[in-house]
């Protein structure tokens, strides 16, 4: 099905809203093009993986101040950009910092809404079968899964114990359980 660039404005809307699943959808959708930029960069996969979830994290936050005259694939490259070359100074100068400057206010504009169809399928799946499902995830996933539906950590907790920001967690969360969806239907 071909996503129309009416669809699209329609999600940007919604995500302004604070519309879960307008996130999701944002997030499927441009993961690829923004982590492709990211990897051509960088060169190495967890690297741009992991600037490519703060790029996300940090458009989420600031979905409000998304100008509809410009496309929103350039609007994250250019978020996507300037993390990984804030990134490439600080490493460069040994001095590590958080990139993500939110207000608990701010933060919260990406709702916790459950159950998801993703948490539905974690929570009926055998779970022997369902362990090794996750196995096949990259570790940082694995760590959220874990924490998350095993240990049943909110995502404050999440953030604590890992000393991330919470929207890097809320971000990595929802790619963890898209792949692990991924793996699960593929089986």
């Amino acid at each position: 099905m071909e996503i129309t660039s009416e669809e699209i404005a329609h999600q940007i809307e919604k995500a302004k809203n604070g519309k879960q699943d307008a996130f999701k959808f944002l997030l499927d959708y441009y993961w690829n093009e923004v982590y492709g930029f990211q990897l051509k960069r960088v060169h190495n996969e967890y690297e741009a993986e992991d600037i490519t979830i703060e790029t996300f994290a940090k458009a989420f936050d600031k979905i409000e101040t998304f100008d509809e005259n410009y496309t929103f694939s350039t609007w994250l490259v250019a978020i996507s950009k300037n993390i990984q070359i804030d990134k490439t100074r600080k490493k460069n100068a040994s001095i590590y910092t958080n990139t993500t400057d939110t207000s608990n206010e701010q933060v919260q504009k990406i709702a916790d809404h459950s159950p998801t169809p993703e948490d539905k399928l974690i929570r009926e799946q055998n779970l022997a079968e369902l362990l090794r499902y996750i196995k096949q995830l990259k570790p940082h996933y694995q760590d959220v899964i874990n924490l998350r539906y095993f240990q049943e950590m909110s995502y404050n907790e999440i953030s604590q114990t890992l000393r991330e920001p919470l929207n890097n967690i809320k971000v990595r969360l929802l790619r963890a359980r898209k792949l692990l969806a991924e793996i699960i239907i593929q089986k």
